[in-house]
């Protein structure tokens, strides 16, 4: 295993993510006035840990003492101090995703066997105002995730906010991207679960036709936090809110339900089949890879056709990637933390010596 462990080290601090992925203004208004801290590293001290990209794709590396009015600032809604997230609909990627963030990548990498830890209580400020209402990613941001560094690089861990337009409450949710068997990453798939309201599969009947609100979702503004641990192979959720009831899930990380086709379940049936996406997973899953965290406004809304993959491909405006006329019509996803911890054990592969380039 220490071998497959060593060849993470090649990766660049942040590693290109694979993704097939090719927001509504809020009708309650947060006052906002210039934050008591001045920068995001003020808040939440440990940008030391992280690599920070922006929502035009640049590399920022190492954000400590850094801001950019654009895609990361500061803000007080008038009783605490809050880091900005911001990220238009379109403009530079990186990476080959299709999609934009402001997002920070954990520097060091670990092992699903050990003792990994990340916390974070945000809001979600907007959400894309626009976007094909078929289509599952339109009007949402992932706000967390865990993403491996090794192998097709997949995700284990991605959380969502998802509001369509016009309603009043949105929905959180959290998916499991299995780690595809063999060397062929594209049947690869999300499996989607609830935590307040829908799930990724509920979508519009018509391009602009929306399901039912969700009578237990959390609306724009809505104070929430998740805790992720991940240890000796199995992941930990828990997800609370002052309004709504604490809820707890746990994934194995290293043994898969997915591995035949058999085990596919009904949802991915009916979302990613059709679409050609129907692989299975390999039986230790992400076992032998290394993994990271991220934290941050990761845009799954974007212009790209839904010909090209109606579970991903918004056909949401960009503008022809205009920041600044995105930002004024809704057209962006922002979410807001005011509290962020990470923890990585010792025995963590990272701290042995295994990824020392990151070190």
């Amino acid at each position: 295993m220490n071998s497959l462990f060593r060849k993470v080290s090649l990766f660049i601090i942040t590693i290109p993510i694979l993704t097939f992925s090719c927001s509504d203004i809020p009708k309650k208004t947060t006052k906002t006035t210039k934050a008591n801290a001045s920068l995001a590293s003020d808040i939440i001290p440990f940008f030391d840990h992280w690599n920070l990209i922006l929502g035009d794709g640049s590399n920022v590396g190492i954000a400590n003492n850094f801001e950019n009015k654009d895609f990361l600032y500061t803000a007080n809604d008038g009783k605490t101090d809050w880091v900005v997230f911001k990220a238009p609909n379109g403009g530079d990627t990186h990476g080959t995703s299709n999609n934009t963030r402001t997002e920070l990548a954990q520097l060091k990498k670990w092992s699903a066997l050990t003792d990994a830890k990340l916390t974070a209580t945000l809001k979600v400020m907007n959400v894309s105002a626009t976007g094909d209402a078929r289509v599952a990613a339109s009007h949402s941001v992932v706000v967390g995730q865990i993403h491996s560094a090794d192998g097709h690089e997949n995700e284990p861990l991605k959380i969502f906010y998802k509001k369509f337009p016009g309603h009043e409450k949105g929905s959180v949710f959290w998916h499991y991207e299995i780690n595809t068997a063999g060397e062929d990453n594209a049947g690869r798939w999300d499996y989607s679960t609830s935590v307040w309201g829908h799930d990724f599969s509920v979508v519009g009947s018509q391009e602009d036709t929306f399901p039912d609100e969700p009578v237990d979702g959390i609306e724009l503004g809505e104070e929430f936090s998740y805790d992720i641990e991940v240890k000796e192979g199995v992941m930990t959720l828990k997800f609370s809110s002052p309004n709504h009831k604490t809820k707890s899930f746990s994934k194995n990380l290293i043994q898969s339900e997915y591995a035949t086709k058999n085990d596919i379940p009904l949802q991915t049936q009916k979302l990613f089949v059709p679409i050609g996406q129907d692989g299975v997973e390999r039986e230790n899953a992400y076992a032998d890879e290394g993994l990271f965290f991220k934290l941050g406004s990761y845009n799954q809304t974007n212009g790209k056709s839904p010909e090209i993959n109606k579970n991903w491909c918004s056909g949401a405006e960009t503008h022809g990637g205009n920041i600044k006329k995105q930002y004024e019509d809704g057209n962006y996803a922002e979410v807001w933390f005011k509290t962020a911890n990470i923890y990585v054990s010792d025995a963590a592969y990272s701290n042995k010596g295994y990824f020392t380039k990151n070190d």
